[in-house]
């Protein structure tokens, strides 16, 4: 074939679904497979919010809306960010997105180019890097260090920033590691950003509700001095367990706004009109299924980190967010940690992400999703276990 089709072939992909399709491939098998990699929470959406989407349905709510999203869903954006963390946000600056990729995608799109070089974490989400290099601009990867708490150090980013860079993301708490960034290193890289005027920001805050150990969430929306270079994502998926409805939003500067409101309109239109009324059910219901989530997960955590610990070859930090280990296994003896996802699945019916899927600082490492029951979780650390046990490598 002739035609060419050169900026598609830079597209890579997120793994955990290529895992969960190995993974649902083998059960269907007849094997026994305890999936700890997808990162989706094992809890239902709660009722009341299906059935604002049901009422939604009935009362006809069948047809297009604002490529923007609905003005009550974007105000009720702009009143839970302001309950939550004190900030004023102007509905009009807020636009619904199927899902957060596509913010992703859009900020990326936005900002990349041939020449370009945007800052992105590593270990950190695939997609992020994915789409730098679709765009034909440098990524340029930021270390996230085990030794560090897996947060980013704000001098360590600081120093990446070249006249090329236009788009810094940062994440937190963050995916895969479960790495919480202290209020005090988010101060230091803001206030490092006011001799870098030329580079926006993309702060990914989807695990902002999931949150352990008395630490506390520090939005980017809360420094006035980068607003005007400040995308935002957020959204429903995680917190409401509500993957597959396809529900994100973001905040936008005002300069920038327009452009993504283009963009959406030539690309996806708008979100589903039940679906945006469902979300507002979400923001302005009871909280309570978020809290008890929320518990659940630190309860798994705990459960997670001893457990790891206690494997051989094995050591892992404990995450303070989201619901994620990101344990160190280059005390195994396996040199790649790929091989070694691979191997427990396959062999040990477990599985599991290798690190290197989510950057080259991911070498050593292990992703494992505590969004699954206690009793899955006690099954896989056991196999892991045997696993190991019998297939210790010498160095």
């Amino acid at each position: 074939m002739l035609i060419t089709t050169a900026p598609f072939d830079r597209i890579g992909e997120e793994n955990a679904f290529a895992v969960l399709a190995r993974a649902t491939a083998l059960a269907g098998q007849g094997r026994s497979i305890l999936n700890l990699g997808i990162g989706q929470p094992d809890f239902r959406t709660p009722d009341h919010i299906v059935e604002a989407a049901v009422k939604a349905l009935r009362d006809g709510q069948h047809g297009y809306t604002p490529s923007v999203g609905i003005l009550p869903l974007r105000e009720a954006v702009a009143a839970d960010l302001n309950r939550r963390y004190g900030v004023e946000v102007d509905p009009d600056l807020v636009m619904i997105m199927p899902g957060g990729k596509v913010t992703m995608y859009a900020a990326i799109r936005l900002f990349g180019e041939p020449g370009a070089e945007i800052l992105y974490p590593d270990p950190g989400f695939p997609i992020y890097r994915s789409m730098i290099e679709h765009t034909g601009a440098t990524p340029v990867p930021v270390p996230i260090r085990e030794e560090n708490g897996f947060a980013f150090s704000a001098e360590e980013t600081l120093a990446l920033i070249t006249p090329k860079t236009r788009l810094l993301i940062i994440n937190s708490p963050a995916n895969p590691t479960g790495g919480v960034t202290p209020a005090a290193e988010i101060d230091k890289l803001v206030k490092g950003l006011a001799a870098h005027p030329h580079v926006a920001l993309m702060s990914d805050e989807i695990y902002d509700r999931f949150l352990f150990d008395g630490e506390e969430h520090r939005t980017l929306l809360a420094y006035p001095q980068i607003r005007d270079r400040l995308i935002l994502l957020n959204g429903w998926s995680k917190t409401y367990a509500m993957t597959g409805w396809r529900l994100g939003y973001s905040i936008w500067p005002k300069d920038l706004y327009d452009k993504v409101r283009k963009l959406a309109v030539n690309c996806w239109s708008c979100v589903n009109a039940a679906t945006q009324y469902a979300g507002i059910a979400a923001l302005e219901g009871p909280q309570d299924a978020v809290d008890a989530m929320t518990a659940e997960f630190d309860a798994r955590r705990r459960i997670v980190v001893d457990g790891l610990n206690a494997l051989p070859g094995v050591r892992c930090a404990t995450p303070k967010g989201a619901f994620y280990a990101f344990p160190n296994v280059s005390g195994t003896g396996w040199s790649e940690a790929k091989k070694l996802a691979s191997a427990l699945l396959e062999e040990a019916g477990v599985a599991v992400i290798g690190g290197p899927d989510f950057g080259v600082y991911g070498e050593g490492y292990l992703r494992l999703s505590y969004a699954t029951s206690r009793e899955n979780i006690a099954a896989a650390l056991a196999r892991m276990g045997d696993f190991l046990a019998a297939n210790r490598k010498v160095a």
